[in-house]
């Protein structure tokens, strides 16, 4: 029997428990318990500390099997939401987080709203009838991932939105109509292109396989280092049962931790500014 390496969470049942933080990483394991508890937690799965460790050991490789497991758990999440990744009538978005043995905050990687790309923005539009909301999310989405996950610098899309409010003669950006908003869309996107070398992803499978590489190679960032020479946080092992958080001790690594996101829900229509 094959290692398991992903824990779902959702409808009441958890595949983990508030003691498994070694493996979880605290916000899965606290995740896992809070659903056992009935609390109404959006559904996920969690990829394991140990995983982490085994893609920054093989520099940067999935050990095998663990595509096929995040397949079976992505499709358990979809059901549990009622709701599948690119589908612009009912979209699932998902938000990835890290979480380690003992807290790092702010030290690793999170990517939110996973999922959205043409088709799915399109289908919001439909549902709230909001395209400044729509074309917003997107914008703000395409920066984060380009950022976050593939190196992007934030400042190239800064750059953009910074030239279109002045075009527009606006200091803030919830005074950028929708279309305005759609045009940065499109630069952004042209950005992307330009300092990635490839086309913005529309595919939301290919968004999450990022994303995952993402969190688990931000273990190894510069912040995210200092913040365990700081704090004696070294290392992958099982923590002494009697250790306090900041001993010095050696913990596991991070855990891939992807959710789904709240439902969408649009501004008030008569806040909106979706003008032409």
């Amino acid at each position: 029997m094959s290692e398991q390496r992903v824990y779902f969470f959702g409808g009441g049942k958890a595949e983990g428990n508030a003691t498994m933080k070694v493996l979880l990483g605290g916000k899965g394991a606290n995740l896992a318990e809070m659903t056992s508890l009935g609390v109404p937690v959006p559904a996920g799965f969690t990829i394991g500390t140990k995983v982490c460790d085994e893609y920054n050991k093989s520099k940067g490789k999935w050990p095998k099997g663990l595509a096929e497991e995040i397949d079976k758990n992505l499709a358990k999440l979809e059901k549990a939401m009622g709701a599948k990744l690119g589908d612009p009538n009912q979209p699932l978005l998902v938000s990835v987080r890290s979480g380690a043995a003992v807290s790092m905050p702010g030290m690793m990687d999170t990517v939110l709203n996973l999922g959205l790309n043409d088709d799915v923005i399109e289908g919001i539009i439909k549902k709230t009838g909001n395209p400044r909301f729509a074309y917003d999310i997107y914008r703000r989405f395409i920066d984060m991932f380009g950022d976050v996950v593939m190196g992007c610098s934030h400042e190239y899309f800064e750059e953009v939105i910074h030239a279109a409010k002045e075009k527009a003669g606006v200091e803030l950006d919830n005074k950028l109509s929708a279309n305005q908003l759609k045009d940065v869309v499109d630069k952004y996107k042209a950005v992307y292109k330009k300092h990635v070398g490839e086309l913005f992803p529309q595919d939301g499978k290919l968004q999450l396989t990022h994303a995952i590489n993402a969190v688990f190679g931000s273990w190894n960032i510069a912040r995210a280092v200092k913040y365990r020479q700081l704090n004696n946080i070294t290392g992958y092992s099982e923590p002494p049962s009697t250790s306090r958080r900041w001993s010095s001790a050696t913990w596991a690594p991070t855990a891939a931790q992807a959710s789904a996101s709240p439902a969408i829900r649009a501004p008030a229509r008569k806040n909106s500014t979706a003008s032409s």
